[in-house]
């Protein structure tokens, strides 16, 4: 283990991680381009096909034996997800999703839950590995907390994604964040009947990374408010 900067972690299994699956898409795809958090290479989302790969998200959760912390892994067509999985090892849920199909956990098919107000919606927040006073997510968190049922902070934003697809969630969104963490989950949650933009509302980037995901239209509305207050 190794620190990467200020509290932000980075382990053997990360870079083992994130070595195996590139040797498996290299092999089958050597054509392709692969953007992942352990190698950084933003210019490889403008390749026509472009895998996008987070060997171990939720580093901080496995360092400490935390059992809260998947892989997520992507792929881009053109600049548009096409297909993604988030794989929890711990529990053994693989959730995958493909651009014109249903979202899947373990071949089943998942749906995002009805929740329409925030007053009954279980949420999950995400910070950045080093939180200042100014922290747009700190912000959204003291501006949701009250007005949510419960708030959750995992440590791991493609599993929090994951579960919005699922229903075990009802919301999430994270300002200060990258492709490598949603992409995957993002492709899942619209896939599963949710609804996914940019943090302010806007269509979602794929570079920029920041996302606001709920699993209805009226809970979104209510959030996007209160996440960019």
């Amino acid at each position: 283990m190794r620190h990467k900067g200020p509290r932000d972690l980075v382990t053997q299994a990360d870079l083992a991680s994130e070595a195996t699956i590139r040797g498996v898409i290299q092999e089958r795809f050597p054509d392709h381009g692969i953007l992942g958090e352990e190698s950084i290479d933003f210019a490889q989302l403008e390749r026509p096909f472009c895998w996008i790969v987070d060997p171990l998200d939720g580093t901080t959760n496995y360092a400490h034996g935390l059992p809260c912390y998947g892989v997520s892994v992507a792929v881009a067509v053109d600049g548009r997800l096409t297909a993604g999985v988030v794989y929890d090892p711990e529990r053994d849920e693989c959730f995958s999703a493909a651009a014109g199909q249903p979202a899947t956990l373990n071949g089943q098919r998942i749906a995002v839950s009805r929740a329409v107000a925030l007053e009954e919606s279980l949420a999950a927040v995400s910070f950045p590995a080093f939180v200042k006073a100014d922290s747009p997510d700190l912000k959204a968190f003291l501006n949701t907390a009250p007005q949510c049922q419960a708030l959750r902070r995992t440590g791991s934003a493609a599993l929090n994604l994951a579960y919005v697809a699922c229903g075990r969630l009802d919301a999430h969104w994270a300002h200060e964040t990258h492709s490598w963490d949603g992409a995957a989950g993002v492709l899942l949650i619209q896939q599963a009947g949710g609804v996914v933009t940019g943090v302010k509302g806007g269509p979602y980037n794929l570079s920029a990374g920041d996302y606001l995901a709920a699993a209805t239209p009226e809970l979104h509305r209510a959030l996007v408010g209160l996440v960019n207050g």
